[in-house]
């Protein structure tokens, strides 16, 4: 089990940016892919953006090129910048390992963190 806390979120204007924090519970979390995901009202949540233990990033199509999953392992933190924020992005946002499943294989979740674009 994983025991993260999720951080950063808000109401941020169409355009805008956000930056969110994970903070990451584990003696060994350099060890493991970790991910953000989300899940919008009345959706079932979706990883958006993955980074392995050494770095190497993979994003959703829907935000590729405007978010940036990076990570601290030094600090057991993991980090979203989100930039050029739509209406569509307005989720709660999560953090957790990368099960290589879209976190189909995860059974425990953090309360996650709000982010609304909206004017």
């Amino acid at each position: 089990q994983v025991q993260v806390v999720e951080s950063g979120g808000g109401l941020v204007q169409p355009g805008g940016s956000l930056r969110l924090s994970c903070a990451v519970s584990g003696t060994f979390f350099r060890l493991y892919p970790m991910g953000w995901y989300r899940q919008a009202p009345g959706k079932q949540r979706e990883l958006i953006a993955r980074i392995t233990s050494d770095g190497i990033t993979n994003y959703d199509t829907s935000v590729k090129g405007r978010f940036t999953i990076s990570r601290d392992n030094a600090q057991n933190m993991v980090y979203l910048q989100m930039n050029s924020l739509n209406p569509e992005d307005t989720a709660v946002y999560y953090c957790n390992h990368d099960d290589g499943r879209a976190g189909a294989g995860l059974t425990y979740w953090g309360k996650g963190t709000l982010v609304t674009v909206s004017s």
